[in-house]
């Protein structure tokens, strides 16, 4: 394949950069990337594809092509000869599979090293065991708490044995079907062991030493554990163990309110538990906009948890079958007891055995690996992706994240990083859903803010579900209207998020939402109402009267 650059005029926005992509991948470019800044276009196509057949495709999508130049020709990885491999992966997780599926694709000998269960965190330990468990949780809360007169529901005993054993099924045929058979339909291979560098191209697994071209580091994260007195012996719970109880807890104290602290948290309040959530912070989401925060803690304290903020901790004991938590808020001393205490403050990157000063890879002061926009390390032939450089902390992030890493490691490609528009979900009831800048950050960032806020109780489908704690909130450039951010605290916000991600994305504006037609009684149709609201009062519209 060949890959090109072409000068393009008129394109003004993230939106004519999509035009431009699009009308190259139908004429079957790849690797595109559109740069309405730098005025350019970079792709690469087929031999017998003729750089004209580009030019044409541009013009006709209402551009104008310039000049094109070959910036590199090349059918297999553009690397030397030495090392026993094109591409060595440590992690197994999204980013590493994602990296390892582009390195065969390009031809590359490519080998993952693996310490322990094959699939990285969001399947195993994570994403899918949390949410299932979330949704059984849910189920239970509603049989016990729906909100319709005449009509009459209730549950029975929870057996957390028998949901977890199911939660484990589930995780077993999803880490079959989505990593571990993989392995041999892409025909890279599987090293188990523990990998640590040797030098900046040789790394020891378990007594074997193995070099490389070139490497990517995917190692992931795991929970962080706060420095508390007492606590090293209290035999607490992270969100891995605490998956995987198999009695219902009478009571569970948690440290922390982040996504992963409220998720747990409510799963097991919504199963039954008496729930006590803690945390330093004055408010919870406390990065969040502070609308989205104060719909949070509505919902949670509505739905009968404890929520307790401002919080120093002073010790941790265990009396009997209960932890005590000793605590200062506001002065006063307090003390949470409880059969379970989860610890739930956040998580830190796993780096320490990898022995990196010996490969000149830098660290963060969190012991995250320092990349550039390219996913390089200080070591030019070593890249990172995912968690272990505490970026956004999402599976799909780490996918995108490898296949770039793959593509500028062994592709040669200089493609850079964009998390612009990452959309995030925290999947508590109602889910929390949030796309872009806060309206702290777009100040921070320049610009004059104007922003939307649409209580829940103005949106249609919330009034029909009779559940209407929550919130759309729209940020928008004063100015031209481009929405910079979207936040929503409603049901069904992970689904809608979506949408809100295109339109910040693709530097859509409030006009553009306001012309478009949302479908009556679905929680998509709040993005409509909220971009109405800059300028009407919602409340005085009919159904439907945008």
């Amino acid at each position: 394949m060949k890959k090109y650059r072409i000068h393009v005029q008129g394109m003004t926005c993230s939106g004519c950069e999509e035009h431009v992509a699009t009308a190259l991948e139908n004429i079957g470019a790849v690797n595109i990337e559109a740069s309405f800044l730098r005025k350019e276009a970079t792709f690469e196509l087929q031999d017998d594809v003729e750089i004209e057949t580009a030019q044409k495709a541009i013009n006709e999508a209402k551009y104008q092509s310039g000049d094109a130049e070959v910036l590199e020709s090349h059918d297999v990885p553009v690397l030397g000869d030495e090392g026993d491999y094109d591409l060595l992966i440590i992690g197994s997780g999204g980013a590493a599979f994602s990296a390892a599926i582009k390195g065969v694709e390009y031809g590359a000998k490519v080998a993952i090293i693996e310490r322990g269960t094959v699939g990285g965190t969001c399947v195993n330990i994570g994403c899918v065991p949390s949410k299932t468990l979330l949704r059984a949780a849910e189920i239970n809360h509603l049989a016990k708490n729906n909100p319709f007169l005449g009509l009459t529901t209730s549950a029975g005993t929870v057996d957390l044995a028998e949901l977890v054993k199911q939660k484990d099924e589930l995780v077993i045929q999803l880490r079959e079907q989505k990593y571990i058979d993989l392995i041999g339909e892409y025909g890279f291979e599987l090293i188990r062991g523990e990998a640590k560098f040797l030098d900046e191209k040789t790394i020891e697994v378990d007594g074997r030493k193995l070099t490389a071209k070139r490497f990517l580091i995917a190692t992931g994260a795991s929970p962080s554990i706060p420095d508390i007195q007492g606590l090293k012996d209290s035999d607490y719970l992270t969100s891995t163990s605490l998956l995987d109880l198999k009695q219902l807890p009478k009571s569970l104290a948690v440290i922390g309110s982040g996504y992963i602290a409220l998720e747990l948290g409510q799963l097991f309040h919504h199963l039954g538990t008496e729930v006590t959530l803690m945390q330093r912070s004055p408010r919870v989401l406390k990065e969040y906009d502070p609308e989205i925060s104060e719909a949070v803690t509505k919902a949670v304290t509505e739905q009968g948890m404890n929520l307790i903020t401002g919080v120093s901790y002073d010790r941790i004991e265990t009396s009997g079958n209960l932890k005590q938590v000793y605590i200062l808020v506001n002065g006063e001393k307090k003390v949470i007891e409880a059969e379970q205490l989860l610890i739930a403050t956040g998580r830190k990157p796993n780096t320490e055995v990898l022995n990196l000063p010996a490969a000149n890879v830098n660290l963060g002061a969190k012991g995250e690996i320092m990349v550039d926009d390219f996913l390089k390390t200080s070591n030019p032939g070593i890249y990172a992706a995912g968690d272990v450089t505490m970026g956004p902390q999402f599976v799909y992030v780490a996918a995108y994240e490898g296949g770039i890493a793959a593509d500028n490691a062994i592709g040669g490609l200089e493609r850079k990083v964009n998390l612009e528009a990452v959309p995030g979900v925290t999947f508590t009831s109602p889910s929390v859903a949030t796309v872009g800048l806060t309206e702290e950050q777009a100040m921070a960032k320049g610009y004059e803010v104007k922003t939307s806020v649409l209580p829940l109780d103005a949106v249609p489908r919330a009034l029909v579900n009779r559940e209407t704690t929550g919130v759309f909130k729209i940020v928008a450039d004063s100015k031209s209207l481009k929405v910079l951010g979207v936040h929503i605290v409603a049901e069904n916000a992970g689904d809608v998020i979506y949408a809100a991600t295109l339109v910040v994305k693709y530097g859509l504006t409030v006009q553009d939402l306001r012309e478009s037609l949302a479908p009556y009684l679905t929680m998509a149709e709040g993005l409509k109402l909220a971009a109405l609201t800059f300028d009407k009062d919602v409340s005085k519209l009919s159904c439907c009267a945008g």
